[in-house]
């Protein structure tokens, strides 16, 4: 298994082979990477309190006990929880220099991730037939916001994930590619905590 544990090598001929999560250009990517995601955070956070605010004001049309279906949102969220798994399951992978199963687990979370994309589409496809669009009332239009706000983020991840792909495919492990995969995962784990907030804000004492 290759390590990555600094190698004592010359410093005329530095191992360039695999990752190395101490090196300068890697933290400050990492670290950079973070700010991002604090900038995301914040994006959320505005949108969850302007739903908080305004999940109410319905405007006589349904309310969140209505419309939501829990059972639905409850098999996005185990989709994208199994998703997370994968992806993981794909970073160990390529500690191991496992090209093949790199590729595997990152297929399969582009399959999860796909589908819990198809199953929000369809749920917003559901209430605009129904006459429940995002211009009907403040709380829709805030659920909307939300909602779509984060499958838009899981939709570029998807985009992410199948560049990650075709170059872990056509180049294969090495330090570019491990840090691209390493950003990635830190940006789609970041998606599971937003949805698992949602699932729980939104659908889950909507309902109750």
């Amino acid at each position: 298994m290759r390590s990555l544990i600094i190698r004592h090598l010359p410093e005329s001929h530095p191992d360039t082979s695999i990752p190395d999560p101490h090196q300068d250009t890697f933290s400050k990517c990492v670290l950079g990477f973070w700010m991002y995601l604090m900038t995301d955070c914040i994006l959320f956070a505005t949108l969850f309190i302007t739903y908080a605010v305004l999940h109410d004001n319905n405007f006589g049309g349904p309310t969140s006990q209505e419309l939501f279906s829990l059972s639905t949102a409850f098999i996005e969220t185990m989709i994208l929880l199994f998703s997370s798994v994968t992806c993981g399951l794909g970073i160990l992978a390529s500690l191991r220099n496992d090209k093949t199963k790199v590729l595997g687990w990152l297929l399969i979370s582009f399959l999860l991730g796909a589908s819990f994309v198809a199953l929000e589409i369809n749920e917003f496809h559901h209430f605009v037939q129904e006459g429940h669009s995002w211009t009907q009332s403040a709380f829709l239009s805030t659920f909307f916001a939300l909602v779509g706000t984060h499958g838009l983020h899981v939709t570029c991840g998807l985009l992410w994930m199948t560049i990650m792909m075709l170059q872990v495919y056509f180049i294969g492990i090495n330090i570019m590619t491990f840090r691209r995969l390493v950003l990635f995962s830190m940006f789609w784990h970041f998606l599971d905590v937003v949805w698992v907030f949602i699932f729980t804000f939104v659908y889950l004492m909507g309902v109750i």
